[in-house]
């Protein structure tokens, strides 16, 4: 897994790249097919209420990336306003993101890998105060991570690569790659 994603350099984030990533993403997951998002489609994929807020996530962390602080700001202040989620600008979230609901989503983690789920209710934050958003503090997610509905994941673990996190649980340990961490606290139960 990676421990933080490279995107520490402006070249390394394409915006019209990761977009189409985020885009196709959720046409394979709604549709069952891959189709493609080039041109028109791209445009009328914009309009899509599961698409729509991880375009404003982009477009904040793209403005954070060129140091247009209050730009950014007000995008995410316009994300947290039509859909109820508040995402750090200044975490660096690989391509595929996919938010099939995002009512009461709080994602404040250091990093988060490609292909990840998030559903509605998600806490991914520090366990207490954190202005200075520091990783020994905040989590870190693997490619391929599913987040279930209501999970709270604080402070500075891990969550490998494949792992899932079932609705609800309370995740205060690292958890391993392709492990299921249910429960409160949550423990590692399954392998996939």
């Amino acid at each position: 897994m990676k421990d933080v994603l490279k995107m520490d350099a402006l070249e390394d984030f394409s915006l019209l790249t990761y977009l189409a990533a985020d885009l196709r993403r959720v046409q394979i997951l709604l549709h069952g097919t891959e189709v493609d998002v080039s041109g028109l489609r791209l445009w009328l994929g914009l309009l899509s209420p599961r698409f729509l807020p991880v375009l404003l996530c982009r477009l904040a962390h793209f403005f954070y990336r060129l140091k247009l602080g209050f730009l950014a700001k007000l995008v995410s202040l316009l994300n947290f306003l039509l859909f109820g989620i508040e995402i750090a600008v200044r975490c660096p979230i690989g391509k595929g993101l996919f938010l099939p609901h995002t009512q009461g989503t709080v994602i404040g983690a250091w990093s988060i890998g490609e292909n990840v789920t998030i559903f509605q209710g998600v806490t991914l934050g520090a366990r207490e105060i954190d202005f200075s958003f520091r990783k020994s503090s905040r989590p870190s997610v693997g490619d391929n991570v599913t987040i279930g509905s209501g999970a709270k994941i604080l402070g500075g673990l891990t969550l490998g690569s494949g792992s899932r996190v079932g609705a609800n649980a309370v995740v205060l340990n690292d958890i391993g790659l392709g492990m299921l961490a249910v429960g409160v606290p949550a423990k590692a139960v399954k392998q996939y």
